[in-house]
């Protein structure tokens, strides 16, 4: 008489609960019984916040419901309740690899890129000058910055052509008021009504053909009310690669026309704020004033031109134009993980596929990566989704041949957290947090008689300790 026993699941974690962490999971629990056998799996996502989705939740203008529906999508994977969420826990102080490793066959870090990349330019460094990402976080509610922002600035420089520079432009441009029916924490709300500025400068190097906004982000800005958008002929300029690439690209041909439109469409109106979009400018120098040394007072660019290629080149002409703040938006840049090797020049963990390597180019057994941690900030959700399908399928690949956990029950982890004394957050305490959010914006109208009638869709929590007291029912 033979006896079987059932084999144990696959025990993965997963760090980082955003878009590229749950697309993992979920690509994970699917592949089930499908690819390389009869086999089951047990995923534990970690997050260093309470709440999860990451830059979904702190890194997208609160002005962008379409975007901020990947949500949905997101909260139908985890409510299914095959993948554990376990939040308000920081790989690296709560939990090390160590840890990971006796606890789990294979951890993928999905930590994303949260800081601004450099811009290497004199005076980055001036009061006044500030990182888009921070500013991001500020007005997004990120638990772990402080909850004033300097907003004394009425002239205002923003470089950068990419999505996040437009969503700093369009927040640092648009009335407070007209934010209220968003998830706009409160502070932001208070600290954005008390702003004085006039004009929001955008600048990028290269010409409006080359831009690295969407469609969707260019047609936003034209939605603020009593802010004019102003362009300059001077700007427009376009060589056979861009002639080239407004041929062959539909998103390109919808972004130049636009463009083009507003530039011969839009006179100067009467608004109290404009938002000028500057091309072919290339930043020099931030710039100050004997009376005020160290503080934003201006800033320099270099006009440029187009090669032909759809590259730059400077004209030995320069320009200065008033500010009293300068935010760069140049794009973000991955963290260092304790433990794991880290790529500082481009800003992301080693690796092959997703395998995790190390000096040499060997894969790191049982270490795996996605996102943009992997690849770098670029691309947007489709890219996330092929990142994680790449690496889930290295991993399966190397499922015969891991490690092997050491301790891999489920009630091991949650055991040494409380050991631990750290109060990590589920998904059910985010159904909690999520539900008294929406409930602070139903609210607000009824405790603030000057709104009577506005709808707030939520008001979003941003102590940390408040969202892990609300999410723990204390």
């Amino acid at each position: 008489m033979s006896t079987s026993t059932t084999p144990r699941p696959l025990r993965v974690a997963i760090v980082g609960a955003g878009p590229a962490g749950v697309y993992a999971a979920d690509i994970l629990t699917k592949s089930q019984g499908v690819q390389g056998g009869d086999f089951t799996v047990s995923i534990d996502l970690f997050d260093r916040y309470p709440a999860p989705y990451g830059l979904i939740r702190y890194g997208v203008a609160p002005d962008h419901p379409r975007i901020k529906g990947i949500v949905g999508a997101l909260h139908k994977v985890l409510d299914r309740g095959d993948i554990r969420f376990l939040g308000n826990v920081e790989y690296g102080r709560d939990l090390t690899l160590a840890d990971l490793r006796r606890h789990y066959d294979a951890v993928i870090f999905a930590t994303g890129a949260i800081r601004d990349a450099g811009l290497d330019i004199p005076g980055i460094g001036f009061e006044g000058s500030f990182g888009g990402a921070d500013f991001v976080s500020w007005y997004d509610g990120h638990p772990d910055v402080a909850r004033e922002w300097p907003l004394d600035a009425s002239q205002i420089a923003v470089v950068g052509n990419g999505n996040v520079a437009l969503d700093v432009a369009r927040m640092l441009s648009k009335h407070a008021e007209d934010l209220l029916a968003t998830e706009i924490p409160e502070n932001v709300y208070e600290g954005l009504k008390q702003s004085p500025v006039t004009d929001v400068h955008v600048f990028g190097r290269r010409g409006p053909a080359q831009v690295k906004f969407t469609p969707l982000e260019l047609r936003e800005l034209s939605h603020s009310r009593d802010v004019d958008i102003v362009l300059y002929p001077e700007d427009f300029d376009f060589d056979a690669a861009s002639e080239a690439q407004i041929a062959s690209n539909n998103q390109t041909k919808t972004m130049v026309k636009t463009l083009t439109n507003w530039l011969v469409e839009h006179e100067p109106g009467n608004a109290s704020r404009r938002l000028h979009l500057h091309f072919l400018h290339s930043p020099v120098e931030i710039l100050d004033s004997p009376e005020a040394p160290g503080k934003v007072a201006g800033i320099r660019f270099e006009r440029t031109e187009l090669t032909g290629d759809g590259a730059v080149r400077g004209t030995g002409e320069f320009v200065d134009y008033p500010v009293q703040a300068v935010y760069r938006a140049v794009g973000y840049f991955g963290s260092e993980l304790p433990d794991i090797a880290f790529d500082e020049a481009r800003g992301v963990i080693p690796n092959a596929g997703g395998r995790i390597v190390e000096a040499g180019g060997a894969p790191v057994p049982g270490l795996y990566c996605t996102g943009w941690i992997k690849r770098g900030p670029v691309g947007l959700i489709g890219h996330t989704k092929g990142d994680a399908l790449e690496t889930i399928g290295f991993l399966l690949e190397d499922r015969l041949n891991l490690p092997g956990a050491q301790e891999p029950s489920e009630a091991a982890v949650t055991d040494l957290l409380e050991q631990r004394s750290v109060e990590y957050t589920t998904w059910e305490g985010w159904l909690k947090l999520d539900a008294h959010e929406l409930q602070l914006g139903a609210d607000f109208a009824s405790s603030d008689p000057t709104h009577t009638g506005l709808v707030r869709e939520r008001i979003k929590v941003v102590p940390r300790a408040d969202m892990v007291a609300v999410s723990r029912g204390e």
